[in-house]
């Protein structure tokens, strides 16, 4: 038994009979006049005679499935305010200080009237804006967009533009400026109050 003496150990092998049949093991060793083959269920002897070669197991487990990667961490919504505003070319501040009135930054807010997210969007309006009101960052850039456009059309008047975002352009131009309704005198100069108190940068 002088060739199964000399063989390797493998960690995965067959032992080849000499009647044919073929048996797995982990790993054998010699002892004397007999083999030891080492099995997942323990160990079997058998005579030296009895086994004519030993053989690798050839099988190659396939490779494990890549792992997703983790998804990255969703931004907090002021930082994600401060990032739709630099897009839009927007002071931050203004944009986090509506974001801040509307919603306090809550991406959960739904007003009594429907209006949803930190930027409190109507449905209509988001969908006039390709975007979708539920999905936090969707939902900033398009009241980012939104406020960036009422600023152009009313050539900066920032509290003409406050004024159509919270009571609409048509409630604006039909007054010629800021409607006489309480509640978006009330808005405006909150916004603007929290506006300078952050600098306005």
């Amino acid at each position: 038994m002088a060739l199964a003496a000399a063989l390797p150990v493998f960690g995965g092998e067959y032992a080849v009979l000499s009647n044919g049949f073929r048996i797995h093991a982990e790993r054998h060793e010699i002892k004397g006049s007999s083999v030891l083959l080492y099995t997942k269920d323990g160990v079997t002897e058998i005579p030296n005679s009895a086994v004519s070669s030993f053989e690798p197991d050839e099988y190659i487990a396939p490779p494990a499935p890549p792992t997703a990667p983790a998804p990255a961490p969703l931004k907090d919504p002021a930082t994600l305010v401060r990032d739709a505003a630099r897009r839009t070319g927007l002071p931050p501040a203004l944009v986090e200080s509506v974001a801040r009135v509307e919603s306090n930054l809550r991406a959960d807010a739904v007003s009594p009237k429907g209006a949803l997210g930190v930027m409190q969007l109507m449905p209509a309006t988001a969908r006039a804006l390709e975007a979708d009101p539920h999905d936090t960052v969707q939902n900033i850039d398009a009241g980012a967009r939104l406020l960036r456009e009422l600023l152009i059309k009313y050539d900066g008047n920032v509290v003409k533009a406050l004024s159509a975002y919270n009571a609409g352009s048509g409630a604006v131009d039909r007054y010629r400026g800021m409607p006489p309704y309480a509640e978006t005198q009330d808005y405006v100069d909150k916004v603007i109050r929290a506006y300078v108190k952050e600098g306005g940068k």
